[in-house]
């Protein structure tokens, strides 16, 4: 498997989110309708990765974007998480927690202090990966703070 870091509207990380908003749908009834914008995924602020098989087709994501003190609920210096996603055929290969150190050490690098992010009790195998990676539960922030299942769930980014 090979990680890539491309821009959130890469051709490929469309395909992808297209997938994943197939699944939220079939789990929730409905698409994320989280505004995301490419430019948040740019670095020094974000980062969006996609992985890639052994015959190069695109199959995970995952990206962070910078959150600051505002009224979503976010605390400064947080690192958000979105849109990590492995396609069904590639899931139990480790590739989600692949991602999500990658992630949190370009976070990390950034100069961001948490890594955050909101999932769903409809999503259990993201909750058990988050907690097994050190994530403990917060308080809800963002565009689902409001709904009841919707869960949030942080991790210090402490410097190695």
């Amino acid at each position: 498997m090979e990680i890539r870091a491309v821009r959130y509207d890469h051709p490929d990380a469309l395909k992808l989110n297209d997938v994943v908003q197939e699944e939220y749908t079939e789990r929730y009834g409905e698409a994320d309708v989280t505004p995301l914008d490419p430019r948040m995924f740019e670095p020094p602020h974000g980062l969006y990765l996609l992985a890639y098989d052994e015959e190069g087709r695109p199959v995970a994501t995952g990206g962070w974007r910078a959150q600051d003190r505002d009224d979503m609920g976010y605390a400064d210096g947080d690192a958000e998480i979105k849109r990590m996603f492995v396609v069904r055929e590639a899931r139990g290969r480790g590739l989600a927690r692949r991602i999500l150190a990658a992630l949190e050490e370009s976070a990390r690098s950034a100069g961001r202090v948490r890594m955050v992010l909101e999932t769903g009790l409809r999503q259990p195998e993201a909750i058990a990966l988050y907690v097994s990676e050190g994530y403990e539960p917060t308080t809800k922030f963002g565009h689902y703070r409001f709904h009841e299942e919707s869960r949030c769930y942080a991790k210090p980014l402490r410097a190695d």
